[in-house]
């Protein structure tokens, strides 16, 4: 595969990212016959597995017409973090390090007895055949990673550097889930004020997650790196914070302790545990 380079204009790139994320949102509402059915619904599901495995050829292709052919390069797959090198590091150390953000949710489900619900054969196989599993822990993980970090950020860091690129690759990934605030007036039920709040509660986490999904991607050099992690977020949600106030005393005091210290270690482990060295990431390893 042929070594490429990107060396676009500021504004090019922040357009070409611009036109990914409305490709990628506008796949998702390209088929009419879906109706007013929401969202969660098996044929609606089933049509955008269709539409974001088909712009998952059309974005990278898009991509690649803007890469210049150089000596001193990279190849395209290679850009876009999908290599052999290093790969089981960044597919174990940056859910590790995840995990241990989510130390309070972690033990949470312990003292709710959850765990033991992940130790029986019978919750997998009734997951791999579940849609709204298979969307969330599956196909919107690696899909939105690989638009919005693998296609997006090889473009932004040439024009913007590392630094500022993994706050700017993030906001196309929040404004790109502004779209759930319609499915919510339309199809779901709420008034526009109440929609509002949620999608701005919601843009606000998912460019916080944002901003560590390209962290992780710039730091490993490698797409399994954010995959897993935003499988792993998927799957444990928003943090159950009223849950951990219900608790009586002390297992309350010991759930906010295991809230803070894993707050604490995440912090901690964050930078010297993601060093480019650890994955063989020669292509990014400026951060």
């Amino acid at each position: 595969m042929a070594l490429v380079v990107f060396s676009l204009a500021s504004w090019q790139a922040v357009l070409l990212c611009l036109l990914f994320a409305l490709i990628y949102v506008g796949s998702l509402y390209v088929w009419a016959s879906v109706g007013n059915k929401t969202r969660d619904h098996p044929d609606v599901i089933k049509r955008r597995f269709m539409s974001v495995a088909v712009i998952s050829v059309i974005v990278p292709l898009l991509l690649c017409c803007f890469g210049t052919e150089s000596s001193k390069g990279e190849t395209l797959l290679e850009w876009m973090g999908i290599r052999f090198k290093g790969f089981l590091p960044a597919l174990l150390i940056p859910l590790g390090l995840t995990m241990i953000l989510f130390t309070g949710p972690l033990t949470l489900h312990y003292m709710d007895g959850v765990f033991g619900l992940y130790l029986e054969p019978k919750y997998w196989t009734q997951s791999a055949t579940n849609l709204v599993w298979l969307r969330n822990h599956i196909v919107a993980p690696f899909s939105e990673e690989f638009i919005f970090r693998a296609c997006m950020l090889p473009l932004l860091v040439p024009c913007f550097g590392q630094g500022l690129s993994v706050f700017l690759c993030p906001l196309f990934f929040g404004v790109a889930h502004v779209h759930h605030m319609i499915e919510k007036v339309t199809t779901g039920g709420l008034d526009v004020k109440t929609a509002c709040k949620q999608s701005l509660f919601q843009l606000t986490y998912t460019t916080l997650f944002g901003i560590y999904s390209a962290f992780l991607f710039l730091r490993t050099g490698h797409l399994i790196a954010p995959v897993i992690a935003h499988a792993f977020c998927n799957h444990m949600g928003f943090p159950s914070f009223g849950e951990v106030m219900g608790h009586p005393q002390p297992v309350k005091h010991k759930l906010i302790a295991s809230f803070i210290l894993g707050l604490f270690m995440w912090v901690v482990l964050f930078y010297p545990v993601t060093t480019p060295f650890l994955y063989s990431n020669y292509i990014y390893d400026s951060l």
